[in-house]
């Protein structure tokens, strides 16, 4: 075990209180982190962050604190802290802690830790010069590169002991043209549960060249048409849709609180039979897998909606303890500085049975999304807008010439009740998801799908 600390005896400390559930989050990460921008090292950090976090749960609320002060005498004052929030005293329950040893079976070949700093360097700045090379109209390159292996030991009032070490490794490119008052930008990241051999499979010259494509590819394109109109989602879009519009919703503590336009739907038909929404943190080597999540509980993998009816929500402890039910392996959190709280891991829209040729080939005109950008929802409503960085028009069921500057509006339930074609392909992104403050890694995926009518802005209106 990498932490040297006397759970058991911490733990008794918080118990001596009022509190339903404690728990302990000991943390070592070692990170790393480069970054080469207008054409020079910008910044190379490299550290090491260790803490523990101390939590209590009572009458469905959460006392939190946490110190990277690992004495025992620190350690035993926050869990006194901490646990006299919950009030008064009570008989020390015996705890028994029994080892979980996890082990996910994603061999990783090249430890990150164990890479000199300047082979690190060097694929940032083979990235770089590809970038710069693509096109004269090439006006800033922005190249990213962050490693972490992350060691945790959770040991909670159940009596669990379960420690598990993560890797995680991403690598991003961001190319901005420009061309008289046309300014476009290209991004193109990859990554994942992985260590340094990232790059056998994806070269960063490869990753460069993808940004920077994208970016004069929309440079010359006209802007897109306006209007409602069917829009394809090819499975290599990402799956910003899904996370979005669908998955944020589906978190438990933003649908207990109202704030979710999924509230109080478990059972009802919430989108097409054609659609089964799954989280799984136990895919290999995906950005947002674990073994364990952060409060102990074994990764599994969730079916949230099944042939369109709502089947259940994402839950960490807290709100399954709320709800009277167990927690699904989603409590999450992106430091020891912070409680967990319910997250998604690898959240996708599951294959269907038709050929994605065959989706092009039915639709007559439209709009073929091959990459989705940014964008906004309001869970309450689930209403949406989201950036299209690559598309193309639909014509006579093929791919017509590129278009800039698409804008998908709707509404995420309607949409996917409305959506008639699901490809039998899968498409990953990856990302870090944003929530109360907190950043978490993940990925998202969707195979091609045809929604028949959406509205798309643009400057051409449709005829």
């Amino acid at each position: 075990m990498v932490f040297d600390l006397d759970f058991g005896d911490i733990l008794k400390e918080n118990m001596r209180y009022d509190g339903e559930f404690s728990d302990i989050f000991a943390e070592h990460t070692h990170t790393s982190s480069i970054v080469y921008e207008e054409n020079r090292l910008e910044k190379v950090i490299s550290g090491i962050d260790t803490g523990v976090g101390i939590r209590t749960i009572f009458n469905k609320h959460t006392a939190y604190g946490y110190t990277n002060d690992l004495s025992k005498k620190s350690l035993v004052e926050l869990a006194h802290v901490v646990g006299k929030a919950s009030g008064e005293g009570k008989s020390i329950p015996d705890i028994d802690l029994r080892k979980k040893n996890i082990d996910l079976g994603f061999r990783i070949k090249l430890i990150p830790e164990q890479v000199p700093i300047e082979k690190k360097v060097e694929v940032v700045k083979r990235a770089n010069e590809v970038a710069w090379k693509y096109d004269s109209r090439v006006k800033q390159v922005k190249v990213v590169y962050q490693d972490r292996v992350q060691v945790i030991t959770v040991a909670n009032s159940e009596g669990i002991l379960a420690e598990e070490k993560r890797y995680g490794i991403l690598f991003a490119v961001q190319v901005v043209v420009a061309k008289d008052d046309v300014i476009q930008t290209g991004y193109e990241p990859v990554g994942g549960f992985l260590g340094f051999e990232l790059f056998e499979e994806n070269p960063p010259e490869e990753i460069a060249e993808k940004a920077a494509r994208r970016a004069i590819l929309m440079l010359e394109s006209p802007k897109a048409p306006a209007g409602k109109m069917p829009v394809i989602l090819d499975s290599e879009a990402g799956g910003t849709m899904i996370h979005e519009a669908v998955g944020h919703g589906l978190e438990a503590d933003l649908a207990q609180e109202g704030l979710s336009v999924y509230s109080g739907k478990i059972g009802e038909e919430v989108a097409s039979k054609l659609i089964t929404v799954i989280d799984d943190a136990t895919i290999p080597f995906k950005r947002g897998s674990y073994g364990i999540d952060d409060e102990g509980t074994p990764s599994r993998r969730n079916v949230l909606v099944e042939n369109g009816i709502l089947k259940g929500y994402l839950y960490d402890r807290l709100t399954a303890l709320k709800d009277g039910c167990e927690s699904t392996g989603n409590g999450r959190r992106e430091s020891y500085r912070y409680r967990p709280i319910p997250r998604m891991s690898n959240t996708y829209i599951a294959p269907g049975e038709s050929n994605p040729a065959a989706i092009l080939k039915e639709t007559d005109r439209g709009l073929f999304v091959k990459k989705m950008g940014g964008g906004q929802v309001d869970t309450v409503s689930g209403n949406f807008v989201f950036e299209v960085s690559e598309g193309y028009r639909i014509e006579n069921g093929e791919l017509g010439e590129p278009v800039r500057g698409a804008l998908l509006t709707g509404n995420g339930p309607e949409v996917l009740r409305i959506i008639d074609r699901v490809g039998n392909d899968l498409g990953f992104a990856i990302g870090t998801c944003g929530k109360d403050g907190q950043g978490v890694p993940v990925s998202d995926a969707q195979p091609t799908l045809r929604i028949p009518e959406i509205v798309v802005g643009g400057e051409n209106p449709t005829e």
